[in-house]
């Protein structure tokens, strides 16, 4: 406790209300910071904000192939038929988000209006 103040990540994708994508385990960051009173900020370049996705439920996330997770190294830790996922890629919802780090500065909630401003050039 009291190690860590504040938490930074990157983002590939940023939805108008303010959910984020970013590699995998993200989401748990965040969730963790969240639960121990940490702030969580995405730093994301403005050209990656897709305003014209709602939420995060918008952003189509890559699968990588289930056999890395079923035969790790090439060792068979289950059957191939066994059902498995695995997406290179997570979205924090914006509720764990306490600010967006942008070259126009640090936007805050509420993020789909505050994320436009930005997207356009204005300094938030």
């Amino acid at each position: 406790r009291g190690v860590i103040y504040i938490v930074i990540c990157c983002s590939d994708r940023t939805a108008d209300n303010g959910d984020v994508e970013n590699k995998i385990v993200t989401y748990q960051i965040a969730v963790l910071a969240s639960e121990n009173g940490i702030p969580f900020y995405p730093v994301v370049p403005t050209s990656t904000v897709d305003l014209s996705l709602t939420s995060g439920d918008d952003i189509p996330i890559e699968e990588r192939s289930p056999n890395e997770v079923r035969q790790p190294y090439g060792l068979a830790i289950v059957p191939e038929s066994y059902p498995a996922r695995n997406p290179a890629f997570d979205v924090t919802p914006h509720r764990y988000v306490t600010g967006i780090v942008t070259e126009n500065g640090v936007v805050y909630p509420p993020f789909d209006l505050n994320l436009k401003r930005a997207v356009d050039g204005e300094t938030v």
